[in-house]
């Protein structure tokens, strides 16, 4: 065979592959050839650039963890549309490319001693307001980053904010843009309205038989069930197997006496404290300051409460002569709770530094929380011994029945085995139904899944909690059916007598403002009718329900002395017809330079935000993305 392959290796055909080869190495490298034989698109480009699948997998992950943090502890990772969630993440990457590369256009520019001082700056990679690499590391390990994978977004996040903020802060507002929106917003208005009754309209609409069935016959496709299923399951429960009887008076008495340990060392302090900024001051200013102040206290100089209240910044406590009141551990910042639980009554700590600045703690008392009595604390500690035990048991027997459930045909072996009652749910349909279980997502999964449907199989156990599974299968499916008229009919009533009686009362209303418009008073078209009026009214007033008083300010401004009129739904169904009789001008002679200012400010905030947005839009209609 060697042979065969170096007389086949002399032809002109081998030699030009083997020379393609050598000058591919030569330009390109062997990743080159590596590329040809890896050459998988990435999820996404954006004007050529390329949106890796390592992005992808890492936002994807990022936001599944997100996700399941805020389900709680009983999150069902199977409840997270995967295929959603890449499209979203995916989405987002494209967004921040765009947003990216239009930074890098306008020449902005991050430096790596900025990131350097953002990261070292950053609370969450402190220990003791000093920042420390190992607490940075770990920090980034629990969503999954190294420390380049950091710089790099932070880098991107920067550079868009930059621009966002260029656009955000270089808008302004004019003076004169200013006084008109003050005027706008400051006009009032004089209004009256009345309302119309859908009630009183559809009361006296007349239905019938056959325009009920015309109905049902135009819209049968509506009048369908959905398909349902009954479910068989057996339940086993973590409080079951929890048997106090079973534990042990001695098992009791150690928990208590552990208890009793643990109450001897809760304890709580009754503290003060004078906190000092550092701000624009030194470090060493400010630490020489409060060293100073100690030693006037100390040398009864001044008092503590009267020192707390000139000195302190603390704004919550200066007041109370910097008094913190009674507190266990766990409340304080760490250096501040380690020096409190280190001192003694009445004693004054030196200077401590916190992220806050320097504080001067005064221990004014210590009280230990009171153990309670061994018959106190025997039948709840009991009960606690019963459960642990009981999970135990728990764990066991669902190991067990995920193995019965597996192998038997029907629920008759693993009730049996475990002693477990086959109950039975309601039907219901795959959006699901009126109890815990059958609108339970894991459940609903379960019952519609091709398994149960079309297989016939017992369901793996599903947990509901923490401390309760199931294990179900198919009992019964009901299929979809059409629903009978006699069914439907009391819908039906209901809903031609809402669109008639809108119809109705719609047309009652443009009825009344062509009257009125022609100069008709309501007493005349509408005896039965009267005014409501709020003059003078301003906006988002409670003089008028607050769909009249948004149409009022909606509305044109009346020419000469003939009012306008409109009519607008009201939240329960009604309608009004609203007159405008006159618009109010403000008076901005009250208004100060100050309040120009800050109404200024505002606007050119909001000026700002919108030619971001129109920025943002532009771009990313300019841009050439492709999906992959």
């Amino acid at each position: 065979m060697l042979q065969t392959i170096r007389e086949n290796s002399q032809g002109i055909i081998a030699k030009a592959i083997v020379g393609l080869i050598i000058v591919t190495f030569a330009l390109f490298g062997v990743e080159s050839l590596i590329g040809l034989a890896n050459s998988e698109k990435p999820p996404a480009e954006v004007n050529g650039a390329e949106v890796s699948a390592v992005e992808l997998q890492r936002g994807v992950e990022l936001q599944r963890r997100r996700i399941l943090a805020q389900m709680g502890e009983d999150a069902d990772p199977a409840a997270i549309d995967e295929n959603l969630l890449r499209r979203q993440v995916l989405d987002a990457l494209v967004n921040q490319e765009i947003q990216l590369q239009s930074a890098e256009e306008q020449g902005l520019y991050l430096s790596d001693a900025m990131i350097d001082q953002m990261i070292v700056s950053t609370p969450d990679f402190q220990i003791d307001g000093r920042f420390d690499p190992n607490q940075f590391e770990s920090t980034l390990r629990t969503v999954g980053m190294t420390p380049l994978m950091y710089r790099q977004l932070l880098r991107k996040e920067q550079l868009i904010g930059q621009e966002r903020s260029a656009y955000q802060l270089s808008a302004f507002a004019t003076p004169a843009q200013v006084k008109q929106l003050l005027a706008l917003d400051r006009q009032t208005r004089d209004i009256a309205w009345t309302r119309l009754s859908r009630d009183a309209v559809e009361e006296g609409l007349e239905i019938t038989e056959a325009d009920l069935k015309a109905r049902y016959e135009a819209n049968l496709d509506r009048f369908m069930t959905e398909p349902q299923v009954v479910l068989s399951y057996v339940e086993l429960n973590q409080a079951d197997f929890a048997d106090p009887e079973a534990v042990s008076d001695a098992d009791v008495r150690g928990a208590y006496e552990q208890e009793l340990a643990r109450f001897e060392a809760d304890e709580e302090r009754d503290a003060a404290h004078i906190l000092l900024e550092v701000g624009d001051a030194g470090e060493a200013e400010v630490r020489a300051e409060a060293d100073a102040l100690r030693q006037r206290i100390l040398d009864g100089e001044i008092t503590f409460a009267q020192a707390a209240e000139e000195f302190s910044a603390d704004p919550g406590s200066a007041a109370q002569g910097g008094e913190l009141g009674f507190n266990a551990r766990g409340v304080f910042i760490g250096p501040f709770e380690d020096t409190l639980f280190g001192m003694q009554s009445g004693e004054l700590s030196e200077p401590v530094r916190t992220e806050f600045g320097y504080h001067l703690i005064k221990l004014n008392d210590i009280r230990a929380t009171e153990a309670p009595s061994y018959d106190e604390r025997a039948p709840v500690l009991r009960a606690e011994l019963a459960a642990q035990q009981a999970e135990a048991g728990y764990v066991e027997a669902l190991e067990r029945l995920a193995d019965l459930s597996f192998s038997s045909a029907d629920l008759e072996v693993p009730a049996e085995e475990l002693g477990l009652a086959i109950q039975t749910t309601e039907p219901f349909a795959e959006t699901g139904g009126s109890s815990e279980l059958t609108n339970n997502s894991k459940v609903l999964r379960a019952a519609f899944s091709a398994d149960l449907q079309d297989e016939g199989l017992n369901s793996a156990p599903l947990e509901l909690t923490r401390e309760r599974a199931v294990v179900v299968r198919v009992k019964e499916n009901i299929p979809a059916r059409q629903l009978a008229f006699e069914e439907v009919e009391a819908q039906l009533e209901a809903e031609l007598r809402q669109e008639r009686g809108s119809e109705a009362l719609s047309a009652r209303a443009e009825a009344l403002i062509a009257a009125l418009s022609e100069g008709k008073s309501l007493d005349q078209v509408e005896p039965d009718l009267s005014w409501s009026v709020a003059a003078d009214m301003a906006r988002e007033s409670d003089q008028a329900p607050l769909a009249v008083n948004r149409l009022a300010f909606e509305m044109a401004r009346p020419a000469g002395e003939q009012p306008v009129y409109a009519e607008v739904a009201l939240n329960d169904g009604d309608l009004a017809v609203v007159e405008l009789s006159a618009v109010n001008e403000a008076d901005l002679s009250d208004v100060d330079a100050e309040m120009l200012r800050q109404m200024g400010g505002f606007m050119a905030n909001r000026y700002g935000q919108l030619s971001y947005q129109a920025r943002l839009e532009a771009i990313e209609a300019a841009a050439e993305v492709e999906r992959n």
